[in-house]
Order: structure tokens, then C-alpha cells, then sequence
């Protein structure tokens, strides 16, 4: 069952990834890589928040957060394509560009994955986790 989550989450991460770099690649035709950089940031932020909550607060089985972890948000981000951008940008000699790019990645990939941790470790009141369990209409 393990491989059915990983291969149905790498398809929806995967197939995610292509769309939204198409979008942001669209609005954003600079030479900075912005749809990859948006991406992994995102990634490591979702990463952070979904690995800690379902540790502490969520009971969810192994292998469906292996299939949200590595299989969608490891075939969301992209280490590859971050090489790639960052060694086009170096031959296209932009080099400012590019080191602004490497030191945007790492440090804002850290501060993204620590602030997906933060979020995830918020205390919730019990009136805010009552409005999500049941709508104020009494309907579940």
C-alpha cells in the first residue's frame, strides 16, 4: 500500500509543480527563476507544518504521510531544477543573480521550513477547533 501513496502523491505533486511554474513562469518571464523559487519555498514551508502537525496533533499512519511527504512534496520541489537555473544563470554569466538566487533558496528554505513548524505547533482554542469540526449551523 505504501507504494500506491507514494506513486499517487508523486503524480499530484509532479503534475502540481508543471502547472504552477507554467502560471508563474507566464506572469514572471525574468531571468530570476522565481516559479522554482516560489515552489521549494512553498514546498519546505508545507513540508514543516505537515510533518509536524501529523507527529504531534494528527493521528495519520505512516504511510499515507510518506505518500504526502515524500511522494507530493518531494515531486512538488525540485533540487534538480534548482541546480539547473542556478548553473544557467552562472554560464549566462549573471552571476549576482545567481548567488542572490542560491543564498534566497537556502536561507529562505530554512525560514520556510521552520515557520511550517511554528504554524503547525500554534495552539488551537477550543472554540477554533470546534468551528472546524462542526459548522456554526449545527451541520457536520
Amino acid at each position: 500500500m505504501l507504494y500506491l501513496y507514494l506513486a499517487v502523491g508523486g503524480f499530484c505533486g509532479a503534475v502540481g509543480r508543471y502547472f504552477l511554474a507554467s502560471f508563474i513562469n507566464r506572469l514572471w518571464p525574468g531571468s530570476f527563476p522565481l516559479a522554482t523559487w516560489i515552489i521549494n519555498l512553498g514546498g519546505c514551508l508545507a513540508m514543516g507544518f505537515i510533518l509536524t502537525y501529523t507527529l504531534e496533533r494528527l493521528v495519520m499512519g505512516p504511510e499515507l504521510r510518506l505518500g504526502i511527504t515524500t511522494g507530493m512534496l518531494g515531486a512538488f520541489t525540485t533540487f534538480s531544477t534548482f541546480s539547473v537555473e542556478t548553473l544557467h544563470l552562472l554560464q549566462g554569466e549573471k552571476i549576482p543573480l545567481a548567488l542572490l538566487y542560491l543564498f534566497a533558496s537556502l536561507a529562505g528554505g530554512l525560514i520556510c521550513m521552520q515557520t511550517g513548524i511554528f504554524l503547525a505547533r500554534l495552539p488551537l482554542s477550543s472554540k477554533a477547533l470546534s468551528s472546524i469540526i462542526t459548522r456554526e449551523d449545527g451541520e457536520e
